[in-house]
């Protein structure tokens, strides 16, 4: 499949039934295009099966509890749409796309609880999220829009509108000849990439930045559990930026990174290291078990 992502063959769920792909469509005056009521999942299958995919149904619908905006489906639902969504396309190795919004309606203000909440399912093929730099290393420019404090916005839920400075974030460092851009968080800490976790290796241990005002990714509480199965130390805190020039290695994690080694982030340049590759196999191992 390719070409634009609006004019494809193939079908999308949405609100309970299949319909052809293009015919896919909302309305001008849908709430969350104009107010960013909208949260969403990206999710990978694996020879037929998508890896931690209730986890990622149950975060679906957290978010939208996060957004006062409550999903009208169950996860037996939504994990039964995923699945329909895949055989109709006649996917085993895929991209899988839900995202929920409050659609058009009686209100078209900042209010919109009369507006009824829709929900949709996608999946394509996607490849390596980062091309090459999945063997190479990925180099990061570091952003200059910073992640915000939980006082300000729901930072836990997987919400359109967080994106927006990730958007940004993201054109600046292409702009640059970079994969990616990492973010320090409201107040200086080291916070993550524009979708993914971020891991360091220093002197054989791991450090992490703990996730206090950001996503805790999926992929990212899997990696945990496999340097814990390895018995290899591991410290979730606050990282300050200029401890950057003393870690050895890098990597990034994430559904659609799944995990990426990085070489350089900023004026700072890592290995592409033995715990590194090891990880990334390892996980490459565990998704298509």
């Amino acid at each position: 499949m390719a070409g634009s992502y609006d004019d494809r063959d193939g079908m999308i769920w949405m609100d309970g039934k299949l319909v052809p792909w293009r015919d896919a469509n909302v309305h001008i005056l849908t709430h969350g295009l104009h107010y960013a009521s909208s949260v969403f999942e990206g999710e990978r299958a694996y020879n037929g099966t998508i890896f931690k995919s209730r986890q990622h149904s149950e975060r679906l619908l957290f978010s939208g509890r996060q957004l006062d905006m409550p999903i009208p489906w169950t996860v037996d639902e939504i994990e039964a749409a995923k699945y329909e969504v895949m055989k109709a396309n006649g996917l085993t190795d895929a991209y899988v796309r839900a995202v929920a919004w409050r659609g058009s309606g009686e209100d078209m203000g900042v209010s919109s609880a009369r507006n009824k909440v829709r929900l949709a399912v996608a999946a394509w093929e996607w490849g390596n999220y980062y091309g090459d730099a999945k063997m190479k290393g990925a180099k990061l420019d570091i952003s200059r829009w910073k992640r915000p404090s939980p006082e300000t916005i729901p930072v836990h839920a997987k919400a359109a509108g967080l994106y927006m400075i990730c958007t940004m974030s993201k054109h600046e460092a292409e702009a640059k000849g970079c994969s990616d851009a990492l973010f320090m968080d409201y107040r200086g800490y080291v916070a993550e990439a524009t979708g993914a976790n971020i891991f360091f290796v220093k002197d054989g241990e791991v450090h992490t930045p703990t996730p206090d005002c950001f996503l805790n990714g999926i992929t990212r509480q899997t990696v945990l559990g496999m340097l814990e199965e390895r018995q290899i130390k591991v410290h979730e805190r606050h990282i300050m930026p200029e401890e950057l020039e003393s870690f050895q290695q890098c990597w990034l994690t994430g559904t659609a990174a799944e995990v990426t080694p990085v070489g350089q982030i900023g004026d700072y340049n890592f290995e592409v290291g033995e715990m590194t590759k090891g990880i990334a196999q390892a996980y490459e191992d565990l998704v298509r078990a």
